[in-house]
Formats: C-alpha cells, structure tokens, sequence
C-alpha cells in the first residue's frame, strides 16, 4: 500500500517548499505538494523529479579512490574502511606537516537549509574540531549584499515576506526571475494574485524571462551593470518633479544630501537625467521618466530585487541604490513595501535549534570567489595560508566558481583533496577520494526557509548502495582522529533533532514530524517595521540609529564613497558583448546537469538579438564560439528578440567537456569568467562578463 511522507528539499534554491512523498514497497514513487499547508505554497519540477536523481543509474553507490591523472575520472571503488583510513591518515598527516590552516574548508550547497544535514556547518564543526582550516567567507550568491546591508541597516530583519505583497498596489522586480529561481514557495503565488487584482507588475531585467512572460506587465530592459546609472535615473525624476518624501528621508534616514547634489549635478558633475542614463543602461529616456512617475505615484510599492543585480561590478552600489529607492518613496517598513536590499531571506525564523561549530578566533579565511587564487598564489600572494588540501562537501567548485580553468589548477596543485557528493562531479573527478552521500530523501532533518515556518523533512527511503549521511562520515572520521565525543556529544540524528526542537517555538516533536511543517506565530513580518513604527524606541545599529544611506563608517572601512556613486560598466572593444549567466529552473546550480531528463528539456544555447547575430552572420541553431580574456566555449546560437543588443545570455551550472583546442563543448559559462571580483566586497562578478561571438567552425579532431 503507498504511503506519503512530508519531505523538504534541502538545496540551495529558492524555495524550502513543503512536499509529500508517495513510497510503495520501499521504493519513491512520486513526488507532489503537501496541501495542508498552504494554497500559495507549491514546488517546482525540481523538487517533483527528484526520482530521477535519487535512482539516476550513475549514482555515486560506493567509496572512489583515484588510480589516474586528476580529472581523468579512473577511480577504483574502495570499501569504507579503507577509504576512510586514508582520507583521515592524509587530513592527520598534512596537518602535522604544514599545520592546519593549510586545509582549506570547501563545504558549500550540496544542502544549505538543513538544522543537521547542512553541508558547511557540518564541515566547519569537523575541521574546527580537527584543529583548523583556512575557510571561505562571503558566498558567490549574494556576497556584495551581505557585505553592504549592515553598513545601510546594522543587524535588523529587512527582507520580504512573500504574505505582505497582499498589500503591494506596484511590484518591482529588478533582476529577480521569480518564475524560475522561486525566492521562496509562496511568491510567485502572491505576485500572480497581484498582477490578476491589476496590480502593476514592472520587470527590470535584460531578457524577457519567464517571469516577464507570467507575471509582467511592463518589461524593462536594462544593460547587465547599468542598473546602478537607472536608479539615479529614475531619483533624478522623483527629485524634479516633487516625489520625494523628504519627512521620511529626514526622520528614517542620514546622508541623503551628498547623494542628491550628485544625482542633480551640483558642483558641475553631470547630472543624472534619463537622457544621460539612456546611453549608459539602454533604457529609452522616456521609459525611465514613466517608471518613475508609476512608481512615485503608487503607494505602497515592493521592490524585489534579486541577487543578479549585484553580481556585477559594482554591485554593492545597485544594493545601496534600491534601498534609497524605497526610502525616496517612503515604501520601508509598511506592509506591501519592502526594503529594496533583501528579496528574499532576512527575516526571522522560528526559533529552533541546529549544528554549530566551535569559534576558532584568528583562523585564516579567503574570498570565496577568489578561492583558486588562494590556493594558487598561498602566502606570497598575500592569502594568510600556504593549502595543501582541499576538503569538499557538497559543492561543484569546478563549475560553480569563475574561471574553470584556473580552478582546475587549482585543484591539481593541492596534495590531497577530497569530496562528498551524489555524483561524479567535475569537482568529484579533481578529488583523490570521493566519498557517496545522501539526498534528502535518504535521511530525516529540519528544513528552514528563510521565512516565518519551518519544515520536518522525513526519511522517505533508505540509502541508495552504501551513500552514507555526512554526519555519519564525519563522525567516523572524527573517531579516527580522536574527536568524536566533541563532534557527536554523543547524539545520533534523532537526538539531534529532538534537542534542536526541545526548548524552540515548536511544541511537539512528533506532530511536527507528522505533518511536516511548523508556522510560527503571527502575522507575516515586514521587515524594518519596528523601526518604521518608532525609530526612537527602536533604532538601527548603525552608528546613527537610522538607515544610512550615507555611511562615513563604510567609507572608512573600505576606502569608497560614503554615499552611493557608482562607476560606469566596463567596455572593450575586442569583447563587446556583455554576458550574463542566469539561473535555469531545471538545475539547482549544477545539480541536475548530468541527468538526461532535465538536460532533454533545457538544452544549452546562446541567447543573441538578431541584431548582433545578424552583424556575425549566425542564424538560429548555428554553431558558435564565444570567447573571452579565461576561455573559449562551442554551443549553439538562440536568436531571439527576448534579448536586448549588445547583450548575450548562457544559463549557469552546465558541467564543461573540453575539446582537443581546450574548447568547451557543453556551453558552461565559467569558463569565461574572471576570478576578479566587484569591490570592497570581493563578490562575484558573474553578470559582468565582456565576451565575443563568432560563427564556429569545426574544431578540430
């Protein structure tokens, strides 16, 4: 008889969504919404296809260890024992030789939202406890807005409920692909329901996506690094035509001055009219001064911006700029507003406990973008630690991270690496030993998502082969190097799991485990709304208590302007196309790339205006070649007006496969991208990508 478990998928997307497992004879059948939630609430193909990653036959089922040439994917399978005997004897040896730092901790989104099963929580407790590693800190997602967002707000909640855009009269999405990346389970719903009670729906984004197509009403279409020269655009016109809220800005904000006498041309500066923005973002003149009366004119407005508008150089100035936005028109802390940073996440959770790992004050930490050049350039290119290993959970970073190339090398020079994953991964190929983990179907945990509920994810079957939890991986390493009463303070995952919910908002253990899923108590939150409804009694912890749009303390930490002034995109004229590489709704990442279903669905292809494809002489379905300063790729042209000219698209997280001139033959977009970053955050960049396109001809044998 089937049964149906609530399971959450605990990946690195947009969503944490509450789901129901349909299981007969110990084997998954199917995978659909759990209805007793919410009726905004649904999943996406990701999550209902699950069956076929959890039974895809290249399934990692035993131990690896590398009998070839890394990358050369010949591995022998190995028992667990004598896997786990190297991998500890090589981790011991190491860093009694070179000394801890020189392990560098690679624990990414293999599963992010986990209270247990959390691939770098995990890893960091265990190398922590393992006496150190060289971490990676800021994250390739939203690095510029972490590192900007407390210099505008201090530590307060400021995101976006998706239940507040009941409330919304104009929704903004700038850059944020709701019908593809999710942003959470509910907000496409919300958003839908907005656009169908005639709200106003604008998208700002240089191609038509899907969500242009399902929930716009006004496309937008801005050059990728220009976002910045259109929201002084658009001030310039809520400054000139009286639609400023100055007694907001006075009582809620500091330092709007400095930025308007710029955006106006004081002091003989240029000043920042549509006209003057149409030539750097593309935006007809006249479409910018009509978005900005729309969006003056109509209160309340959210604006959502997504995480591609600061992957750009200068991107912490697009997240500085939304927020100005918002306080301009007076849209921060009231329902149907939003803060203009956050588009999603930043908000408080239910309160529950999960895996920590001990502080290590003083351990050496590197970007995350620029890890390959950490591991390449050690201490005499200025990183604190000479890396000898690499230990890999869950992440992809030969494809996730810019410039594949040198993240290859960078895998060739370390002594020892090795990894946790489902697959054969290009990273799992670099590594010596590839160890086979769990889905999240195969193990029971806490699911968070970044909103007012969270999710009991059940054990839904048993562990395809010998794939082993990381925990359990750990843990049996932790006792081979001596450490395992402090890594497992003797608990299994059921007693961690019920100690995370003991003393937390949720009541009983076992119906939460029933039903799958906890809301906490209250309305929806809308962030910054204390503050809003008494900055007196509820100040920020910025240094003035108030949002600062100005902020002499950013400019003394980074050397920057204290108020946002961005920089003109970058030009060359030997690669005068601007690449940008979205999210596809069929791939979390690079998760998925190697399962022919959803690679069936979503074939690789170059997204090109006729205009430009027109210049090169490429028609659609021609064979071309992009290159740029990292790398080459071979893929297959889209000419397509859902393009704006001048730019190209090439979705992320394709895994490459390299032809005998060095080519890429898949389309995977890191291969033309730099490890340089935008700055002061050291982010990724991964939306200012210049490239060239050409007609291909044949590679060679």
């Amino acid at each position: 008889m089937p049964t149906q478990i609530p399971v959450s998928c605990n990946r690195d997307c947009g969503g944490a969504c509450p789901l129901l497992a349909t299981v007969a004879d110990g084997r998954l059948v199917s995978i659909a919404d759990n209805p007793s939630f919410s009726p905004y609430m649904t999943g996406c193909l990701r999550g209902y296809q699950m069956p076929r990653v959890l039974y895809a036959p290249d399934r990692l089922r035993k131990p690896l260890l590398r009998t070839g040439p890394r990358g050369s994917g010949e591995f022998r399978e190995a028992e667990w024992p004598e896997a786990l005997d190297l991998v500890a004897g090589r981790l011991e040896e190491i860093r009694d030789r070179y000394g801890a730092g020189s392990v560098l901790h690679a624990g990414e989104s293999g599963s992010t939202r986990g209270a247990l099963h959390n691939t770098g929580r995990l890893t960091s407790r265990f190398l922590a406890l393992y006496g150190g590693a060289t971490e990676m800190h800021s994250n390739y997602s939203r690095g510029a807005l972490d590192f900007v967002a407390p210099y505008l707000f201090g530590d307060a909640p400021s995101g976006c409920d998706p239940g507040t855009l009941r409330f919304s009269q104009l929704v903004i999405l700038w850059g944020a692909n709701i019908a593809d990346v999710r942003f959470g389970g509910e907000t496409y719903a919300y958003i839908k329901e907005a656009r169908e009670r005639g709200v106003e729906v604008i998208v700002v984004d240089p191609r038509r996506s899907a969500t242009v197509e399902q929930l716009g009403t006004r496309w937008i279409a801005v050059r990728p690094g220009a976002d910045s020269a259109l929201m002084l655009a658009l001030l310039y016109v809520l400054l000139a035509e009286g639609l400023v809220h100055r007694d907001f800005l006075t009582q809620y904000t500091v330092g709007f001055e400095p930025l308007e006498r710029h955006i106006l041309g004081a002091g003989g500066e240029v000043p920042k009219t549509p006209a003057w923005a149409e030539a750097i973002c593309g935006v007809p003149a006249t479409a910018i001064a009509d978005f900005a009366r729309i969006y003056g004119r109509t209160s309340p407005a959210a604006l959502i911006p997504g995480y591609s508008i600061q992957r750009t150089l200068g991107g912490e100035e697009a997240v500085r700029l939304g927020v100005v936005l918002q306080a301009a028109t007076a849209n921060i802390g009231i329902p149907g507003g939003s803060a203009g940073a956050f588009g999603w996440g930043g908000l408080p959770e239910p309160r529950a406990g999960s895996i920590q790992a001990p502080a290590r004050p003083g351990q050496p930490s590197v970007p995350v973008y620029r890890w390959p050049d950490a591991v390449l350039g050690g201490r005499a290119a200025g990183y604190p630690s000479d890396i000898r290993a690499i230990y890999n959970v869950g992440g992809n970073f030969v494809v996730q991270g810019a410039d594949v190339h040198k993240s290859v090398r960078a895998f060739e020079k370390v002594e020892f690496s090795v990894c946790h994953d489902f697959f054969l991964t290009p990273a799992a190929r670099a590594c010596d030993v590839v160890l086979p983990a769990t889905t999240f179907l195969e193990r029971n945990d806490i699911v968070f998502s970044y909103f007012n509920y969270a999710f009991f994810s059940n054990q839904a079957v048993p562990p395809q082969g010998e794939a082993r939890n990381d925990y359990d991986i750990f843990c049996d390493l932790a006792d081979r190097l001596g450490f395992l009463a402090d890594f497992s303070e003797g608990k299994d995952e059921n007693a961690w799991l019920r100690s995370f919910v003991a003393g937390s908002e949720v009541p009983d253990f076992d119906e939460f485990r029933r039903t799958g899923f906890f809301r906490g108590e209250g309305p929806p939150h809308v962030g910054l709304s204390d503050f809003a409804g008494d900055p007196e009694r509820h100040p920020l912890s910025t240094p003035s208590g108030r949002i600062e749009i100005s902020s002499e303390r950013y400019a003394a930490d980074t050397g920057f302007s204290p108020w946002p002034r961005p920089a003109l995109p970058e030009a060359d004229k030997d690669y005068p196309l601007r690449l940008i590489t979205p999210k596809s709704k069929f791939r979390v990442h690079s998760q998925n790339a190697n399962i022919p279903w959803f690679v069936e669905h979503d074939p690789q292809a170059l997204w090109i205006h006729p205009a430009d494809a027109g210049y090169r002489g490429i028609s659609n379905g021609d064979a071309v070649l992009i290159s740029s300063p990292q790398g080459r790729v071979r893929t297959i042209a889209r000419v397509t007006e859902d393009i704006m000219p001048g730019v190209v698209c090439l979705t992320e997280g394709v895994w490459p496969v390299f032809d005998a001139e060095g080519a890429d033959t898949a389309g995977s977009p890191n291969v033309l991208t730099s490890t340089m970053p935008t700055m002061p955050s050291e982010a990724s960049r991964t939306h200012s990508v210049l490239v060239q396109v050409a007609a291909a001809r044949p590679a060679s044998a």
